[in-house]
């Protein structure tokens, strides 16, 4: 097989690629990769104009990209944003669905409110997403493919963060539910876990004392970096991986299977 071949099947031109919670973190830096790679991005996200300097960098770059506002919990404005969305591009081929949030709490101190503040974006938000475009990709009688971010902490436990943890293993199951009901549309979903990846949010605990008592738990010694999640993303979103449905990939340095 020769380069341009293999590139061919990585390649995303053409494509039409929508990431929630795309106005910063891993949301962001999914946005760039996939105009990198040649798609059409759109970048969505809570805040009015939290995704201006997103997609300013990708035009800038010499990509195309659109923001839209979206609250990934509210349907009526899912399905808005989904039709502002399609104005500019058309409908979507695939999606990143990285929006949610975390509350750092004692079990025995959580509320009522705080489940509903990280299942609601978390899980429901991405049922909403994900059921939407994919309405809207058979309607266009076209495939795609739904990358639903998840978490290792989706596998495993780990304390004051029950919540988050639930709602990323409902997320797996979710995802291998519509990979089989969406299969004969050609449509793919499948899931993306991340380890602890170091970013301007978390860098002060991962390079603590205390962090640095979790890194010594993963065996290889090391937390992720974002970039090491670009192949594993690319992979699920183009061809190179069009035989891929319902699988949920780890990307956490063996850190799942060492089960500390």
């Amino acid at each position: 097989m020769s380069k341009e071949s293999i590139g061919e099947m990585f390649s995303l031109a053409g494509r039409v690629a929508l990431v929630t919670g795309g106005a910063g973190g891993l949301g962001r830096h999914f946005a760039l990769l996939l105009a990198r790679a040649g798609a059409v991005v759109i970048v969505t996200s809570r805040g009015g104009d939290g995704f201006d300097e997103v997609v300013g960098a990708i035009r800038e770059a010499g990509g195309r990209a659109h923001g839209v506002s979206m609250d990934v919990t509210d349907a009526a404005g899912v399905a808005a944003a989904f039709d502002e969305a399609s104005g500019f591009a058309g409908a979507p081929d695939i999606i990143v669905n990285n929006a949610g949030r975390t509350i750092t709490k004692p079990l025995l101190e959580q509320t009522e409110g705080d489940w509903d503040g990280v299942i609601d974006p978390n899980l429901t938000g991405c049922w909403l997403v994900a059921t939407e475009a994919a309405r809207r990709m058979v309607a266009a009688g076209k495939g795609g493919s739904i990358i639903n971010i998840a978490s290792i902490l989706g596998e495993r436990v780990s304390g004051g963060v029950a919540p988050y943890a639930i709602s990323k293993a409902g997320v797996l199951q979710m995802t291998r539910a519509m990979a089989l009901e969406l299969a004969r549309h050609d449509i793919r979903v499948n899931a993306l876990l991340p380890g602890y990846v170091i970013s301007d949010l978390n860098r002060d605990f991962l390079t603590s004392e205390a962090g640095d008592r979790l890194r010594q738990r993963i065996p290889s010694r090391r937390f992720c970096e974002a970039t090491d999640l670009d192949g594993p993303l690319l992979l699920l979103a183009s061809a190179a991986g069009g035989a891929m449905s319902g699988a949920c990939v780890a990307v956490d340095r063996a850190h799942l299977v060492s089960g500390l």
